[in-house]
């Protein structure tokens, strides 16, 4: 029997709460089995920003979602070829994992720029959006087709960006779980 799979990618630099909290979301939602939180290597839209390491974005990612049942950490886009194009961490799910439906999981803000993303209307073709609200996100710039694939869940957004744990200019021990924040101070990161 096949699970209902939600895909949460990102290059979690560092992964906070609020990411955390929005897989709880997906998770209480009742569409979804399973999460599987997809470590992206180097984002094409990101390519040289990433400010850790993967080996250190993926010990952190662990660390933050030990306690979530249900959610899995995935390093599955680290062997595709490079770039992993959304559409392409897609494909090969969906060929390796025929019995499971897969959606993609966002934040709100996605949403509303979706259709930028590379071949946005053939992921659209192949599972449809799940979307938790970010503060002060507004859908009224998505385009249509987009909205017409997006399930939006309940979910109290967390106003938090990796940006902003990296800069310093919010606070990290607030913002990250305690052993990510125990992790990034051992080892020096940002």
């Amino acid at each position: 029997m096949g699970k209902r799979i939600g895909i949460f990618g990102g290059s979690f630099d560092p992964v906070h709460t609020g990411h955390v909290e929005a897989v709880a979301s997906f998770l209480n939602s009742g569409l979804l089995d399973e999460v599987w939180v997809m470590l992206t290597p180097d984002p094409p839209h990101k390519l040289g920003k990433s400010k850790a390491s993967y080996s250190h974005r993926h010990a952190m990612l662990e660390l933050a979602f030990a306690d979530l049942d249900s959610a899995f950490v995935s390093t599955y886009e680290k062997d595709l070829p490079y770039p992993s194009y959304t559409l392409q961490t897609l494909t090969h799910l969906i060929q390796d994992y025929p019995v499971h439906t897969f959606f993609l999981c966002l934040g709100g803000d996605s949403v509303s720029h979706f259709h930028e993303w590379y071949k946005f209307e053939d992921i659209l073709g192949i599972c449809s959006l799940i979307a938790a609200e970010r503060p002060g996100n507004s859908t009224e710039s998505a385009d249509p087709r987009v909205l017409e694939k997006t399930i939006f869940v309940e979910h109290i957004p967390l106003d938090i960006s990796s940006t902003g744990v990296r800069s310093g200019t919010i606070d990290k021990g607030y913002h990250l779980p305690e052993n990510v924040e125990h992790y990034i101070s051992k080892h020096k990161l940002y």
